[in-house]
């Protein structure tokens, strides 16, 4: 379990730091985000909605971050609610990209219980 905890502290710090560059960068995507509404008809509308989609993204971030290191740090020292923690962090891993997806999907098999699985089906 220390590997695992490792890499979802790991993890955990590279989701702080993409919500800490989406909210750097937030001006550059706004105005990048802003070209392409150039042709549409109801172009404020649609900005709103993307300033509302920027700070769901941070703060998902910084929750997914926080709760990733804590997992990690939970899963590295062994302690009673590692395996709850855990299976948090792995469902704000599925709902990332391609690393965050691999992570979750590999703590779920370690971390769900064989008795809880259906049957393997030949």
């Amino acid at each position: 379990m220390r590997g695992l905890g490792i890499l979802w502290v790991l993890y955990g710090l590279l989701r702080l730091v993409m919500a800490l560059a989406i909210f750097m960068w937030s001006g550059t995507l706004t105005l990048m985000w802003g070209a392409l509404l150039s042709r549409v008809p109801s172009p404020f509308a649609l900005m709103d909605y993307f300033h509302l989609f920027l700070g769901f993204a941070i703060v998902l971030g910084i929750v997914a971050g926080i709760v990733s290191i804590i997992a990690g740090l939970a899963l590295m020292s062994g302690g009673n609610s590692a395996r709850k923690l855990g299976l948090i962090a792995a469902f704000f891993g599925l709902i990332n990209g391609p690393l965050g997806i691999a992570l979750g999907a590999y703590t779920l098999v370690v971390l769900v219980p064989a008795g809880s699985r259906p049957p393997a089906t030949r």
